[in-house]
């Protein structure tokens, strides 16, 4: 979790809150406070002009109704005198106006004396008796004036009236000035307010910001971290149920953590491969050997995938289909000749209540056991065709002498014969058999010497020579020095003879059989060529199994037991070698074995 961004914080939303409180109050408070402090000003204003103006207005009219004496002033001299003693202040400027809308006195502006007014109030005032007083705004001054046109009465007879502008704009400055002062008062309770909700929010926010800082650390899976507490009041109970809450969680944790590793542990060391799914029948685990049998690079390629897809089975079965499957089932991933087989046992995942939560499922790879069955069975059938096929030879060559053939001597000693040659072949094949399984279980002991394969080769060869028949020659590539290698001489001998045996037995007359010893690094390699019918190439690898014939009619006639090549791989594994077949079909085959090569000195040996 990243840091909390600035306008999210919940301090600052803290002071937002109380900055807007204060703001909203204050401008309540200002409108509320200014609207009414300006109309009791204008109304103050308003009631002090109406009053210097009563004055004004009983003097005016006194001058005016005055009977003059000679040494008295003219009555527009009185009255400019008049006025001009009451033009200072608030008054800006005074003028009357007689009954005729003529302008009698006018201290302000004397020519204006004698001419007609043409003021709209002047004339309302004089006709009417009444006027409301206007404010007037000033183009050049810029200022607002209070203008009143007030009726001079005589016994209620309208003989003229006073016309009377005043200076307002101060109440106006003064409404600003106030203006001001609030609004620099607001400024400085929100800066205290701000302030003091940073405070209070500080106070608030500081084991919540603790509690955050904790939760990140437990979402990071941290257990560890203890939040700090500042107070017994409810935040800080939070904070110590809060770290009480992390203590039992990192003790569960910790038993989840270490109950993952056991199983974690079983399931990786398990030979068979595990897979549990939800209740979807998607994959939610899967072991490394369940991985390498069903031939997937990763974990992450299998997850939420379905069981059925996973084990490719979706065409035949339903996810329902194997909860509710109590048998096994054999998987045949068999591809190009190479078998491959698995078995699937299905468990499924209940409550109590009988909810199905997913199913688990074991795969135990069953191919070698496949092969094993299937070379049992093929082996069974095929010594009960080898034995099959003398003893129904005998059984008839039996038969005959039994019906009357002993008293042929010439035939009786021919059929006696074939008993006797299929007879011996019975026994060798039962002797090879016995040879093969005492290999195959370990319990035919090898006799180590030291032998110079060089000449050893040679005298097998130089043995078969001698009684070669159909023309078939030898060549020998064998070099002249000596090559020491550590064997069991009777067994490398039986090796030899046999695969020489079959290279005599399938050369054409006139033929030719290479021999070739070549001397490598750590091993030493002994090829043995003929120039026979050769095989196909699928049937090259069979040739070292048990009964494997090429053709099966010729091997019976020349006396083959079909052994001889799987006891020749056997001898040549027990001697940590190794023996493969190379063969082109109507060229020739040729038979290679390796043996295990140590280069001596001549010193040592001497």
């Amino acid at each position: 979790m990243g840091k909390v961004r600035f306008f999210n914080s919940v301090r600052v939303k803290f002071v937002l809150i109380f900055v807007l409180l204060i703001f909203i109050s204050m401008q309540i408070i200002s409108v509320y406070f200014v609207q009414k402090l300006e109309e009791q000003m204008i109304s103050n204003f308003e009631k002090s002009v109406r009053e210097r103006i009563g004055v004004l207005t009983y003097t005016v009219q006194g001058e005016i109704t005055k009977e003059r004496a000679s040494q008295d002033p003219e009555l527009e001299t009185a009255l400019n005198n008049v006025l001009s003693k009451n033009t200072s202040g608030d008054l800006n400027e005074i003028m009357v106006v007689d009954k005729n809308l003529i302008i009698i006195a006018n201290p302000s502006e004397p020519n204006t004396i004698g001419k007609k007014s043409n003021d709209t109030r002047v004339k309302q005032a004089i006709t009417s008796g009444t006027t409301d007083p206007d404010e007037i705004y000033d183009q050049e001054t810029g200022k607002r004036n209070w203008v009143l046109a007030e009726p001079i009465l005589q016994n209620n007879e309208i003989i003229g009236c006073l016309y009377v502008t005043s200076n307002i704009e101060k109440v106006y400055n003064q409404i600003d000035e106030i203006n001001t002062i609030m609004k620099t008062g607001t400024v400085i309770s929100l800066i205290v307010t701000a302030i003091l909700g940073l405070i209070v929010s500080q106070m608030i926010t500081r084991p919540i910001s603790e509690m955050r800082k904790q939760a990140v650390a437990m979402s990071k899976g941290h257990y560890n971290r203890s939040a700090r507490i500042f107070g017994n009041d409810e935040i800080g109970q939070l904070a110590m149920t809060f770290n009480s809450l992390s203590r039992k969680l990192q003790d569960a944790q910790s038993t989840t953590d270490a109950e993952k590793r056991k199983l974690a542990s079983i399931l990786s060391n398990m030979s068979d491969g595990v897979i549990a799914t939800d209740r979807k029948g998607r994959v939610i685990l899967i072991n490394d050997p369940a991985l390498k049998m069903l031939n997937v690079n990763s974990e992450d390629e299998v997850l939420s995938k379905p069981l059925t897809q996973l084990l490719d089975i979706e065409e035949e079965f339903s996810f329902e289909a194997l909860l509710d499957r109590n048998e096994s089932l054999i998987l045949d991933y068999s591809e190009k000749g190479e078998k491959y087989f698995l078995r699937a046992l299905f468990s499924a995942i209940q409550r109590e209540t009988g909810f199905v939560n997913g199913l688990i499922t074991v795969l135990h790879d069953i191919t070698e056991q496949e092969k094993i069955e299937d070379d049992r069975k093929e082996f069974v059938a095929n010594v009960s065709h080898e034995l099959r096929t003398p003893l129904t030879t005998m059984r008839s060559y039996l038969e005959a002498l039994s019906d009357g053939a002993m008293q042929n001597e010439a035939l009786s000693n021919k059929f006696l014969t074939v008993v006797q040659d299929e007879t011996e072949r019975m026994i060798r094949m039962v002797n090879d058999l016995l040879n093969l399984s005492r290999m195959e279980s370990g319990n035919s002991a090898l006799s180590l010497q030291w032998t110079d394969f060089s000449r050893f080769l040679s005298k097998i060869i130089d043995r078969f020579e001698l009684s070669i028949e159909r023309g078939v020659t030898f060549k020998r590539e064998i070099p002249s020095t000596s090559v020491f290698v550590e064997i069991d001489r009777d067994k490398i001998i039986q090796v030899v003879d046999n695969i020489i045996s079959n290279a005599l037995k399938y050369s054409p007359e006139g033929g030719q059989i290479t021999f070739r010893l070549q001397v490598l690094e750590d091993t030493i390699e002994v090829s043995i060529r003929d120039q026979g019918m050769g095989m196909p190439k699928g049937n090259v690898e069979k040739i070292f199994n048990r009964f494997y014939r090429v053709d099966k009619a010729r091997s019976r006639r020349l006396g083959g037991t079909g052994l001889g090549l799987a006891i020749a791989k056997e001898i040549i594994t027990s001697h940590n070698g190794d023996i493969f077949a190379r063969s082109i079909e109507g060229v020739g085959t040729t038979i290679i074995f390796s043996l295990p090569y140590e280069n001596q000195t001549g010193d040592e040996w001497e």
